[in-house]
């Protein structure tokens, strides 16, 4: 390769589906391990965090305030999906129904309620730390 050609066009399509494999794995991950030790598992979102942060910089998303607030708005998201699986995971359980039917089921009063039932002042810690961490990881 001779030092005047052209430098290989980045793919810049690839960090929506990386993204979605990001938000996935990371909610499921935070809720398999909450539902296993019995625990909400706040310390899980700094574990999202840098997973989204980093699938975005795998995706060859630009640095910038658009890969910070992509990354910060799917911590957010992997952390409400999450809390509200394992709500519906313990209530559909004493009520003889599968997480997921029990998620689809329970209204938004009915989570937030539970949430805020489950999570305490550790768990909004984990979050304003996993929040830090996610902006460091994608600026």
């Amino acid at each position: 390769m001779s030092p005047t050609s052209a430098p290989a066009r980045s793919v810049h399509w690839l960090w929506p589906p990386l993204l979605l494999i990001g938000v996935v794995t990371a909610t499921l991950a935070w809720l398999f391990i909450a539902l296993l030790s019995g625990r909400q598992s706040g310390w899980m979102a700094v574990l999202a965090a840098l997973e989204l942060g980093f699938m975005l910089r795998l995706g060859s998303l630009g640095a910038g305030p658009l890969r910070v607030g992509i990354t910060l708005a799917g911590t957010l998201l992997v952390a409400l999906a999450a809390n509200w699986g394992i709500a519906s995971a313990y209530l559909g359980g004493s009520l003889g129904l599968d997480p997921w039917n029990s998620a689809l089921r329970m209204g938004p009063f009915m989570a937030f309620t539970l949430l805020q039932l489950a999570n305490g002042a550790a768990e909004l810690l984990w979050l304003g730390v996993a929040l830090v961490v996610g902006w460091w990881v994608a600026r």
